[in-house]
């Protein structure tokens, strides 16, 4: 009797495993199977999970092979009955006649009040990129004789009046330029505070702001992390502000100097994008641990250098 239950146990637990393990599923597809060199590929990846669950957003570019990612667009996320379903939209395009394969891509993902980060692959991927055909037995074609325009007066005056507007323009830019080299000029110099300096005082301002405490999420992680992007920007001379987060991340990660701030940098950016993006409502620890993450992200990579200043020309007429 004791053995039968046990058994029953067993294959109970092996069941609700099974159900957990299924709580994601991913799904990869394309609008057909053949493209011409230089198509736009809409390729899509879509994940059903039930909601609470935190989706981290796929990073595939190093499983592309004879393609090349020319924009991710927004994820757009749906509800029904509880389950949700994220589609993340991409526009890929090849420039050589060949079969692309793209292998499963893994999705990343963490239940509800669990730490532990699992993994759901998507499907394999396969269609193929053709050059335009051609006809080898249609004959060359005569090229067409050049067409002869006639004489326009209209146009010759219309000429003649707009190179008598350029004279006059140049000639008044000439007066204008002279006098303003006859000025006395003043030199003043100006201060140009440092990227980490202009980041953590807009970090401070973020944080007196109290926005999360009033409500306003989504304003509060798209501010903080429009700051964090452009202190990228600065101190990384980057476009962070253009990219997506896998994007980002990839260009981050050729710098020597963020070995400290990946791994922080990778959830900050992640977490921020499912609020704005994903519709996800995050808990108020989560709110805090941004700001920290925020302070972290600066203190750890600020450049010691010595202030630079510039010129600025101040006009004084005598």
């Amino acid at each position: 009797m004791v053995k039968k239950l046990l058994s029953i146990l067993f294959i109970l637990l092996l069941v609700s495993i099974n159900a957990f393990a299924q709580s994601v599923t991913a799904n990869a597809s394309t609008d057909k199977s053949d493209y011409l060199v230089g198509d736009y590929i809409h390729f899509n990846i879509k994940v059903n999970y039930n909601k609470g669950t935190l989706i981290y957003p796929p990073s595939f570019q190093d499983s592309l092979k004879n393609v090349s990612i020319i924009k991710s667009e927004p994820p757009v996320t749906k509800e029904n009955n509880g389950k949700m379903t994220t589609t993340y939209g991409y526009i890929l395009s090849g420039y050589d006649s060949v079969g692309v394969t793209i292998p499963p891509i893994p999705v990343m993902y963490k239940n509800a009040n669990d730490t532990t980060i699992h993994t759901a692959a998507t499907n394999e991927v396969q269609f193929t990129v053709s050059t335009v055909k051609i006809n080898p037995q249609a004959g060359i074609k005569d090229v067409k004789e050049p067409i002869k325009i006639p004489l326009n007066w209209k146009i010759i005056l219309l000429w003649i009046l707009i190179g008598i507007i350029i004279i006059g323009l140049v000639y008044y830019l000439y007066l204008r330029y002279a006098k303003k080299k006859s000025q006395i000029k003043h030199v003043h110099k100006v201060v140009k505070l440092p990227p980490h300096v202009l980041a953590l005082n807009s970090l401070q301002e973020l944080e007196e702001k109290k926005l999360w405490q009033q409500g306003k999420i989504k304003e509060y992680h798209s501010e903080i992390t429009e700051i964090i992007r452009r202190y990228f920007e600065e101190r990384f001379n980057f476009p962070a502000l253009e990219l997506t987060t896998s994007e980002a991340m990839e260009l981050l990660n050729q710098k020597k100097d963020t070995e400290p701030i990946r791994s922080i940098t990778f959830d900050f950016l992640s977490n921020a994008d499912l609020v704005k993006f994903a519709k996800f409502t995050p808990v108020v620890s989560l709110n805090e641990e941004m700001l920290k993450q925020a302070y972290a992200i600066v203190n750890k990579t600020i450049q010691i250098v010595p202030g630079t200043e510039k010129e600025e020309e101040v006009s004084d007429v005598r």
